[in-house]
């Protein structure tokens, strides 16, 4: 084996790191590629306030001076401090299909894992849930989202090889989307708007949203609490996310549903399909790249679900039926025609039970793999 594993510290191996997948899946169809400038920032201690509670380490493997593949370690002390799980997560993994390869890798990880006292390596993950995480295992001729990985069907065989196994999937749904709002969703949501006090918030633009932001996110911290490896965004990590993502959203596209405090009691945050524009932008916003972007945002038939949240105490209460009530008028408007629901973990009932009403297709699973050390 002639694999040499070469840790990315300085900002042109960095480079060279988020570089890679753009060779690796050259011409493939289905891949779509990340702007390198944000992915740039995600490994940036300065950009990323992750890093004020992780440790990261990211590597390079090379075979005959070529690069072959990466992968990143990450130590979240917030995700041990409260699952008591001592786990390094990896993420960012690429690699040729190549064995040799892809355990010089893995036992990398592992043996960084071992060096900190950790029991366990599981991934993909990010630093966050908002982070692309789960290894693709079923629906590679499907095109991909701008929020979801990824990998060619031999990556999973590589792993388990290197003796991971299954954790927990995601499942991803194909929503084929009506042309009104279903008698049923129409009614529960009545009844839920008035039984517990509810308004919607109708914006066009975004300083009409600006004020709710940070509730969002303090509501999706606590109804996503239980869910798989969650660990609560920082004050830092959403005042990040406001300021590189939300607040220049196109509010048309986002649903909020306010208590009688004017508290956010639901959301629901979704876009135009950008999947195509990012292949046309090849990473890049410009020259060209953001042109393809503005089209995807004006025309389009597909849209897709990133981010959907019930505050727990009004969960089960009918407030889901409320809030997807509003975005099938956004979407009817816009003459969209399906939806992508983005992943969901395969023991997620409550969400499970809200595609009930729609005509779908599951297309799409991944994986999070686990190796106890």
């Amino acid at each position: 084996m002639n694999i040499l594993i070469k840790e990315a510290k300085s900002k042109k191996d960095i480079k060279k790191f988020v570089d890679f997948p753009y060779k690796l899946y050259k011409g493939n169809t289905y891949w779509i590629p990340q702007l390198k400038k944000d992915e740039m920032s995600l490994f940036q201690k300065e950009k990323n306030p992750a890093f004020e509670f992780c440790d990261v380490k990211l590597w390079l493997a090379y075979k005959n001076k070529k690069i072959v593949g990466r992968i990143a370690g990450i130590i979240n002390h917030r995700f041990i401090e409260k699952w008591q799980d001592k786990f390094v997560r990896f993420g960012w993994i690429d690699f040729i299909d190549d064995e040799d390869v892809s355990k010089a890798l893995i036992n990398t990880v592992e043996n960084w894992a071992k060096e900190n006292g950790m029991e366990a390596v599981h991934g993909p993950l990010g630093f966050t849930d908002l982070d692309p995480e789960g290894m693709l295992i079923e629906g590679f001729e499907e095109l991909g989202t701008i929020a979801t990985i990824y990998n060619y069907p031999y990556y999973s065989k590589h792993l388990e090889k290197c003796g991971y196994s299954k954790d927990i999937d995601w499942v991803e749904y194909e929503i084929i989307l009506p042309k009104r709002v279903p008698e049923k969703i129409e009614r529960i949501a009545k009844i839920a708007q008035k039984r517990n006090n509810l308004r919607v918030l109708r914006a066009s633009k975004v300083k009409e949203i600006k004020p709710y932001l940070e509730d969002m996110f303090h509501v999706l911290n606590t109804s996503y609490e239980d869910l798989y490896g969650f660990v609560p965004l920082s004050e830092n990590q959403i005042r990040s996310y406001i300021e590189q993502y939300i607040s220049f959203a196109n509010p048309e596209f986002i649903s909020i549903i306010l208590d009688e405090n004017d508290k956010v009691a639901a959301f629901g945050i979704t876009f135009p399909s950008l999947s195509k524009s990012f292949q046309k932008a090849r990473g890049k916003l410009f020259p060209f790249g953001f042109i393809h972007i503005l089209k995807a945002l004006k025309k389009n038939n597909l849209v897709d679900l990133y981010l959907v949240a019930v505050r727990p105490d009004l969960q089960g209460k009918g407030v889901n039926s409320l809030l997807f009530r509003e975005l099938i008028k956004i979407y009817v408007n816009h003459n969209f025609e399906k939806a992508e629901s983005n992943p969901e973990l395969e023991t997620n009932s409550k969400v499970q039970a809200q595609w009930k009403f729609f005509d779908r297709k599951q297309h799409k699973r991944r994986r999070c793999f686990i190796k106890h050390l």
